[in-house]
């Protein structure tokens, strides 16, 4: 076990071990701490205190933190804050300028002043040479141009989610995951790219977070569409709760009339066993058109 204290760095979700200095545990929450990391010098938020961590959860070694972040610390990261709407004003002013097909998103001050790092999303390759002289002369500083994703995008601005929510990529998702049309599939969702995309114009980050649970009780639950054996006869599956597990049934009597009824899942005589091929096929189909409108 090691002791480690968990830091966040601006516009990330990700916390990051470091360990604490040495004869020093009053680490508080929320307060600003000065790193060392492979960019160089970082201002950090410690997200929480002294804890052990076991090992195989640590990429060794640890780089200590160097000092809690002091008022000069604070001040030149409020100093470069300011500065970054200049910075953009002028970068976009120089974009138009050289007609470039990039589209600026933002930038960020190193902590230490000598770099400046500029955001950008392009549909292919820039060559952004001649911005890169550009901004250097102007602001005489190391300058990084740093072209990113559209999911990228929405995670450094923000947003509100259709959920009400701020979007998960810039509130709580360290790393984006792996997520598929499938998924929403599994989980009982309209198949519709307005109800099941986020602000980036790509799936939901969130149909991931459920999916192991969806994926078995998809195996357990009867096909919307399919017919079923309930105890009052037979009936067309209408809907499924998968969180109930139960199923609304359509179930029609001799006297020509309607009725749905919800059922148990478990009182449901149904064939499992899943798809045939014909009906793999078609969702296959289906899921790839949606793909490609997706992308």
């Amino acid at each position: 076990m090691a002791k480690v204290i968990g830091v966040k760095f601006k516009n990330t979700a990700k916390v990051y071990y470091f360990a604490p200095i040495e004869g020093q545990d009053d680490y508080k929450e929320k307060t600003g701490v000065v790193v060392e990391t492979a960019k160089g010098l970082e201002y950090g938020t410690i997200v929480f205190g002294l804890k052990e961590v076991d090992d195989k959860d640590i990429v060794h070694p640890l780089k200590p933190i160097l000092r809690k972040a002091t008022e000069k610390d604070e001040k030149t990261v409020k100093d470069n804050e300011k500065k970054i709407p200049e910075a953009m004003e002028y970068a976009e002013s120089k974009i138009n300028e050289l007609k470039l097909d990039m589209k600026l998103i933002g930038c960020e001050y190193a902590f230490d002043g000598k770099k400046l790092v500029f955001f950008f999303t392009s549909d292919g390759r820039v060559d952004f040479r001649e911005l890169v002289k550009v901004l250097a002369a102007r602001f005489h500083l190391r300058i990084e141009l740093r072209q990113i994703g559209i999911r990228d995008e929405t995670k450094l601005l923000g947003g509100i989610a259709p959920c009400g929510r701020t979007c998960c990529c810039a509130s709580c998702i360290s790393e984006f995951g792996k997520v598929s049309i499938k998924m929403a599939k599994t989980q009982g969702l309209h198949l519709n790219p307005g109800k099941i995309s986020g602000l980036c114009g790509r799936l939901m980050c969130c149909l991931e977070y459920e999916n192991d649970y969806y994926s078995e009780v998809y195996k357990k639950m009867p096909k919307v569409g399919g017919t079923v054996g309930t105890p009052e006869g037979d009936g067309v599956v209408v809907s499924n709760d998968m969180l109930k597990l139960i199923s609304k049934v359509k179930i029609s009597k001799g006297d020509g009339s309607e009725v749905y009824k919800d059922f148990p899942v478990d009182r449901l005589n149904f064939k499992k066993g899943g798809n045939t091929e014909k009906e793999d096929a078609e969702e296959e189909k289906v899921l790839q058109e949606l793909k490609n409108i997706l992308d």
